[in-house]
């Protein structure tokens, strides 16, 4: 996990530094600072600082993983890597909830919005248990 935390601060630290260069840019060009832009890559960078500062809490309590040591063999990261589902019809309704949802918006239908948000909570709860209950069910 050495990789990302490192990999996000640099990230960070590089948007914290582009962010005012950006603004006395937009400054100069058109009177006046670009907002929209400007708060962007704030919240850029508020994005990237919270996914380093996640990484490097994960580091310090996990033991070091193979492509984290020097000395470690390329065997080392054989094996499993997770659960990984074959097949799964959750996905699709997520996104077409979620496109439901969108277009409430798009028109400000207050109750295509409900109708939406309503759909993507019991499809996203779907997802998370499908291999919890039903016929996919898995024994222990």
């Amino acid at each position: 996990m050495k990789a990302e935390w490192r990999l996000f601060g640099f990230l960070t630290a590089f948007v914290a530094a582009v962010t005012p260069l950006y603004a006395w840019w937009t400054h100069n060009q058109t009177g006046g600072v670009e907002w929209v832009g400007t708060v962007a890559l704030i919240l850029t960078g508020m994005l990237c600082l919270m996914c380093a500062g996640f990484f490097l809490i994960v580091t310090r309590r996990i033991d070091p993983r193979p492509e984290d040591r020097p000395d470690a063999e390329i065997v080392e990261g054989a094996g499993e890597l997770g659960f990984f589902s074959p097949g799964s019809y959750w996905p699709f309704g997520v996104a077409l909830s979620a496109f439901v949802t969108a277009l409430g918006m798009v028109y400000m239908q207050i109750w295509l919005i409900a109708a939406g948000i309503g759909a993507v909570l019991l499809s996203t709860g779907g997802l998370l248990f499908e291999y919890y209950t039903g016929s996919r069910r898995a024994e222990h």
